[in-house]
């Protein structure tokens, strides 16, 4: 069969007054065929009838309502698990070849006669009408701070018009690191958005009692009315709904394993590099989107006259054991508080502790499944005091939360001296709070270097007892004040 374009050039030649054999002849086509298309006064494709019969048999024909009952009970079934049920069910009929012919006449179907399926309809994005937020892990980046795993969040905020970015490191979905990270947003782009969306936020919630949860809804209500933003949510299981910020995730993720990988390394020193490391990408990211965010941040409204640094605000007293209570988690305190009411302001990473209205401590609020934290610096010193009364000394667990010493030191004190261990222990650590834990910690890995078993006799030979210096009596001359003055003196007479 001759193509469109051979037919159109027949007929142009036509009609431009040619015969029909040389425009035949141009055409490069038969006079027989010319005048068969001439004739007829259509083209080739036109003329071309659907075929309406198979060239071979159909090999599932047999098999073909079971598939379809199939397909009617469960339309996520997959054209491959329904073939590999078929030859289970009829060893030797089919070839493994033919699950690509099963696929097709599935997805015919599914196009004919199939369920209705979801529209997506096109987002119409209007400068400063929405900003969008979501939590995303960042485990599998694979990052070390001083060669451990740096396990955290990414609190990601994104304006849906000229898709800026801003994120926060976080280590849990709290109300607090949604609230903080709501605000370092909208202060660093400079302006507040119409709405804020975002999930059910069901991972900050759904452990927690009836009561708290409605406690936190209302926090996160109060949020949004000293921000003037309306508060919306996709619904549960939908994530195309807050798909700016899901794509957002996506790409931010992708483009930091490749500043990684152009870095040569995953390991920093310290948060504040890794953080500095995340800010300077986002800072490149949003310079690309400058000529859109112009136009948004025209139209955003400004912010408040200071930002509300929500906290979560609880009363508890300080327990004999010298340790507090906070939503579940025990903390150790300075024994000098026991039995003091005090006021616990969470925030996202730390717990401030305030007696009256003055704050006295700070500490690092525990995430994830961990429930205490014991400072040794808190009880050591009411430890050292019944060690030397009571031996052996059975020792709290957690004891030494916030010590650097060798998770190995008090096994080792119990193999080589089983009954005087705790005490040798709580000297050591009374050593440390009082002279230096990081001398103490290098005194005793000298001392496991040797194989020598790290007693407070040991430690204590190899740290330096600082000394206090002896200071004489010192003898001041004022002469020079006295010859500075008199020539001022002179200099303003004259």
């Amino acid at each position: 069969m001759k193509k469109d374009a051979e037919v159109l050039r027949y007929m142009r030649e036509r009609r431009k007054g040619t015969k029909q054999e040389l425009a035949a002849a141009r055409a490069g086509m038969s006079v027989k065929t010319a005048r068969k298309y001439e004739r007829a006064g259509r083209l080739p494709s036109q003329l071309k009838q659907p075929r309406t019969w198979r060239t071979r048999p159909n090999p599932f024909e047999e098999d073909w309502p079971w598939v379809v009952e199939q397909l009617q009970r469960d339309p996520a079934l997959q054209g491959a698990t329904l073939f590999a049920e078929l030859c289970q069910r009829r060893p030797g009929t089919y070839r493994p070849t033919q699950v690509r012919t099963l696929q097709r006449h599935i997805a015919q179907w599914r196009a004919q006669q199939g369920p209705e399926r979801e529209v997506i309809f096109e987002q119409v994005h209007v400068p400063a009408e929405r900003a969008q937020s979501d939590f995303t892990h960042m485990s599998d980046l694979q990052v070390t701070i001083n060669g451990q795993a740096f396990a955290h969040l990414l609190y990601h905020f994104v304006l849906t018009y000229s898709n800026v970015e801003a994120v926060r490191v976080c280590f849990g979905e709290t109300f607090e690191a949604l609230a903080e990270g709501i605000e370092q947003a909208l202060w660093q782009i400079g302006g507040v958005p119409a709405q804020h969306r975002t999930d059910h936020l069901s991972a900050a919630v759904r452990h927690l009692p009836t009561d708290e949860q409605e406690a936190f809804s209302e926090r996160y209500q109060a949020l949004m009315r000293h921000y003037g933003m309306q508060p919306t949510w996709n619904n549960a299981g939908i994530a195309h709904e807050n798909g700016d910020v899901e794509q957002s995730h996506f790409r931010f993720k992708e483009a930091l394993d490749q500043a990684l990988r152009i870095r040569g390394s995953r390991e920093f020193s310290s948060r504040a590099a890794y953080e500095r490391f995340v800010q300077d990408l986002v800072r490149n990211r949003n310079l690309t989107r400058a000529k859109r965010f112009q136009q948004e941040q025209a139209a955003l409204r400004p912010l408040p006259r200071l930002p509300l640094a929500p906290c979560r605000e609880v009363h508890v007293s300080v327990s004999r054991f010298s340790t507090i209570s906070v939503l579940g988690k025990r903390y150790s305190v300075p024994s000098r508080l026991i039995g003091t009411t005090v006021l616990a302001r969470l925030r996202a990473e730390t717990v401030e502790v305030y007696v009256g209205t003055r704050q006295v401590l700070t500490l690092p609020r525990l995430q994830g499944a961990a429930t205490h934290a014991v400072n040794y610096r808190h009880v050591i010193w009411s430890r050292v005091a019944q060690a030397w009364r009571v031996c052996p000394l059975p020792l709290p667990r957690g004891l030494v939360s916030h010590t650097h010493l060798p998770s190995g030191l008090r096994c080792r004190c119990r193999k080589h001296l089983p009954q005087h261990a705790d005490r040798h222990y709580v000297r050591v650590l009374h050593l440390a709070a009082t002279i230096s834990e990081s001398e103490v910690e290098t005194a005793i890995g000298l001392l496991l270097e040797h194989s020598q078993v790290p007693t407070f006799d040991a430690v204590r030979d190899l740290v330096r007892v600082p000394q206090i210096p002896a200071l004489g009596q010192i003898h001041v001359n004022l002469q020079a004040y006295d010859q500075l003055l008199s020539s001022q003196q002179r200099r303003s007479h004259a």
